[in-house]
């Protein structure tokens, strides 16, 4: 016989999922009354009611500062990093832009939205991310530059074409100056930290 907080977390997690599918019955205009898609999905009335309005699941809630479920961050934070090994690290005003975009889709009234802080209190929670100053890279520091880490550049950019399988004839050149789109100037970003120091960043 399982261990009865092995047996309680099970239960929790079957009934969270008759939840979410009796919502999306509802949503999808499968079941128009509340009532009935609470009864055939066997959960609590009052309970699909509060979650239709937008209140989380107790597992899943987290502090106001926090707004999305830690599956949720943790998918961002990935998106993060995958955007800065690919060279075009996101702006915090891109990143509260995604998230708002993500608390939309969920379909709350009202809609949940982001302050402009969320994106530095987000990093700061974050210790392998970082907000840096990008700046043109400029030829003088190229030429300065370890082969080592020249190499590594090469080998992440030959990684790159293997995985995502770029076309040869899609590959092309651009001279020391660099290349970003949507960059003009100086402007704030979100990295890696860890590359802080190995970069052209003020």
């Amino acid at each position: 016989m399982p261990p009865i907080r092995l047996q309680t977390s099970r239960n929790s997690i079957e009934q969270e999922g008759r939840i979410l599918l009796a919502i999306q019955a509802i949503k999808n205009q499968e079941i128009s009354a509340v009532r009935e898609a609470a009864r055939r999905f066997n959960v609590s009335e009052p309970t699909l009611r509060r979650r239709l309005r937008g209140v989380q699941n107790c597992a899943n809630s987290r502090a106001n500062s926090h707004k999305l479920t830690e599956i949720e961050e943790e998918t961002l934070r990935k998106w993060i990093l995958s955007l800065d090994d690919r060279g075009v690290a996101p702006r915090p005003t891109t990143v509260r832009e995604t998230v708002n975009i993500l608390l939309k889709a969920r379909g709350t009234t009202p809609i949940q939205t982001v302050g402009e802080k969320w994106v530095y209190n987000f990093v700061k929670r974050h210790p392998e991310l970082s907000n840096r100053f990008s700046r043109c890279y400029n030829y003088e520091y190229a030429k300065c530059e370890d082969p080592k880490i020249i190499g590594e550049w090469f080998n992440l950019v030959q990684k790159t074409i293997f995985q995502y399988g770029i076309d040869p004839d899609d590959v092309y050149n651009f001279d020391e100056t660099g290349f970003a789109m949507g960059l003009t100037a100086i402007a704030k970003v979100v990295i890696r930290a860890e590359y802080y120091g190995r970069r052209s960043l003020l």
